[in-house]
């Protein structure tokens, strides 16, 4: 029996990468039935694929020549189910949307064919070195370089608005003083000022 990973199931992910990196294109298959075959292909490479293991091998004939020794599987045994991709030293000109196709069954009876719909669908951009393009997989040192420079323009923000507070009651009371220059700060009640002997 043919089992096929229903659509409701469908992993989709956003993936930027700078040139010369090796990127992972994860994909996870049902883990408790037998891999019969997977396929990870582009829409635009037309009907050749990145990679595609069947009946027990990997078949390299119709796989596209820019790929040829640059994909392997993260697990080779597809332990778990584990059926990710590796995309070594990534070019502008792998960017693109990518798609994972996994057959599985319980038993090994027929030939795999792989007209299933995907379970993984991933979008990967790659961008020239020095350039940026949002979070990579490097860590997010820009979005950490993004959040220092927010954190550093609250600051600035948060004292200055200190200052022109400050410098807004010190104009009032500056004001209020200049309106009365002849009222003295402190002035006893009558019954308490000294009786001027005549």
């Amino acid at each position: 029996m043919i089992f096929l990973w229903p659509l409701t199931h469908l992993y989709q992910n956003d993936i930027t990468a700078k040139a010369g990196q090796d990127v992972i294109l994860p994909c996870q298959a049902p883990n408790n039935n037998i891999i019969l075959g997977v396929e990870w292909n582009r829409a635009d490479l037309g009907d050749e694929y990145l990679l595609l293991y069947r009946d027990g091998r990997f078949d390299r004939e119709n796989q596209h020549p820019s790929f040829k020794n640059r994909v392997d599987l993260q697990d080779t045994q597809m332990k778990d189910g584990d059926v990710s991709l590796i995309l070594n030293n990534v070019t502008t000109n792998d960017t693109g949307t990518y798609e994972c196709r996994v057959k599985t069954g319980t038993q090994r009876r027929k030939r795999a064919i792989l007209n299933s719909n995907p379970i993984s669908i991933i979008t990967l951009n790659v961008v020239p070195p020095g350039q940026t393009g949002g979070d990579t997989e490097d860590g997010g040192k820009e979005k950490e370089e993004k959040q220092e420079q927010s954190v550093g323009l609250i600051v600035g923000l948060s004292v200055s608005a200190v200052l022109l507070v400050a410098a807004a009651v010190g104009f009032l009371i500056y004001r209020k003083q200049k309106q009365n220059p002849n009222q003295k700060s402190y002035q006893p009640p009558a019954e308490l000022q000294p009786v001027a002997n005549g």
